[in-house]
């Protein structure tokens, strides 16, 4: 039996992973065509060649030969991160506590509601006219773009507690910090960290936002730098790393999320 369900799971993964492939090599071909076939001032080829600059070749050349994309790529990076980090610090605390006071949510409740429905990037001017156009102000844009969704997962999560367990452990006369630690925390991580994986695409959304419309930094300069030369190769590149970060990012998230999903489950 045991053998039958490993060779059932073997032949699943073997049809996952090659579904992906061809996906993949399908995409790549109409990639590739749509290249060759259109101007190229307005699409490159993924390979390329002759008077076709490639996309991957000039991905290459970026990350391996020029200096100058790396530093841009470490620039963003660290914008990225410290900015995210800063949400994620701020706001599962804060959703925890809004959900276990609720004269706290309810005076704060309508102020995170309005922030949460204004679009991000129209914050951006505001933002530039009272902080001007430093790293600082620019990790405040990618703070914003991802404090609310992880606050709002970790305040419907905190929320969700059933109050039968509250009530136990106050009946044993559990202290307030044993309560955050062997209830609040262990059963609000899950829907936190759903929040973190939606919050990762925004951050780097507000990330390149940043790097437009404050001064120009980072893989946002170098993407403004390929259009004006109308170096599509350039700019697809450029897009393709950041798709990339996006990508590895959501999927940690998402491994971290699948870890703790089985508390969430068994609680349900």
């Amino acid at each position: 039996m045991t053998k039958i369900l490993a060779l059932i799971n073997s032949d699943r993964w073997a049809v996952r992973w090659g579904t992906i492939v061809l996906s993949l090599l399908a995409g790549g071909l109409l990639w590739e065509s749509a290249g060759w076939s259109s101007n190229q001032a307005i699409m490159a080829p993924l390979i390329g060649g002759g008077d076709h600059p490639g996309t991957i070749p000039r991905l290459y050349k970026y990350l391996v030969h020029d200096e100058e994309y790396r530093l841009s790529l470490l620039q963003s990076v660290g914008l990225f991160t410290t900015g995210f980090s800063l949400a994620l610090v701020a706001a599962i605390p804060l959703g925890i506590v809004m959900a276990r006071f609720v004269t706290l949510r309810i005076a704060l409740e309508s102020y995170i509601l309005v922030l949460y429905v204004t679009p991000m990037i129209a914050l951006i001017p505001f933002i530039m006219s009272i902080f001007g156009f430093d790293f600082w102000p620019k990790v405040l844009v990618v703070y914003l773009f991802a404090f609310f969704p992880i606050l709002y997962n970790t305040l419907e999560g905190a929320r969700s507690v059933k109050p039968e367990m509250l009530e136990v452990a106050k009946s044993f006369r559990s202290s307030e910090i044993a309560i955050w630690r062997d209830i609040l925390i262990p059963y609000t991580l899950p829907y936190a960290l759903t929040g973190v994986r939606q919050a990762a695409g925004r951050a780097l959304v507000g990330m390149v936002a940043a790097e437009f419309l404050l001064s120009t930094s980072g893989l946002g300069e170098e993407l403004i730098t390929a259009s004006r030369n109308f170096d599509m190769a350039g700019v697809l590149a450029t897009i393709l790393v950041i798709t990339c970060l996006g990508i590895t990012f959501m999927r940690t998230a998402q491994a971290f999320e699948q870890k703790y999903a089985a508390w969430r489950g068994v609680n349900r």
